[in-house]
């Protein structure tokens, strides 16, 4: 099996896994709704403007301009994805660019086309192809989350600079599996740096 296909055969799996996951939470779900499958992992359903962390950037006109921007991050980073392959890179190194590559794609998806192809979830189960239109335009949706991992929960002790006294909840940001595959594909270059920058 040649390289470039084991790449889009990647890429192909995580888009595959991650919107499959995201059609089911939006058309199962509502906004906030949350199911507890452990202590440490819930399946949270929550939406964010498409930065990290759930920040906002600019209001429409910021999230148009984020948009646009990914679009164009994620054509350079096919680019070089393809340079990688004809210049027989590393594997790891390939596999790595591939995930981040399909976890952007993940998210551009999300924002691209579910305001256009879903209603709102808020108070209810979003519909698919709603008869009204989505609840936004081309570019102006809203990207979701829904992985979380509350690993520890609990009051700090007082001796902690700062924080001490406090209520912590470790791992606290809510994720998908797009987000995932860009974290893996990321610190699989910081692992394996000195492997693949020979």
């Amino acid at each position: 099996m040649k390289t470039g296909f084991k790449a889009l055969l990647v890429i192909f799996a995580v888009l595959l896994l991650d919107q499959s996951l995201k059609f089911w939470i939006k058309t199962n779900m509502y906004l906030g709704e949350e199911y507890k499958l452990f202590d440490w992992f819930y399946i949270h359903f929550t939406e964010n403007e498409g930065m990290a962390f759930g920040l906002t950037f600019g209001g429409e006109y910021g999230k148009l301009i984020l948009s646009l921007f990914r679009i164009i991050a994620v054509c350079f980073i096919a680019l070089y994805l393809n340079r990688l392959i004809n210049n027989k890179a590393p594997f790891g190194f390939i596999i790595s660019i591939s995930l981040i590559l399909a976890g952007a794609l993940g998210n551009i998806i999300d924002s691209a086309f579910y305001g256009m192809i879903f209603s709102d979830s808020v108070h209810q189960v979003a519909t698919l192809f709603p008869p009204g239109g989505g609840y936004t335009g081309f570019l102006k949706g809203k990207v979701v989350d829904m992985l979380y991992f509350p690993v520890y929960q609990g009051y700090l002790a007082d001796w902690i600079p700062f924080w001490g006294g406090n209520y912590f909840i470790f791992f606290q940001p809510v994720f998908n599996l797009a987000d995932s595959a860009i974290t893996t594909g990321v610190f699989m270059i910081l692992l394996f740096q000195k492997r693949y920058f020979k």
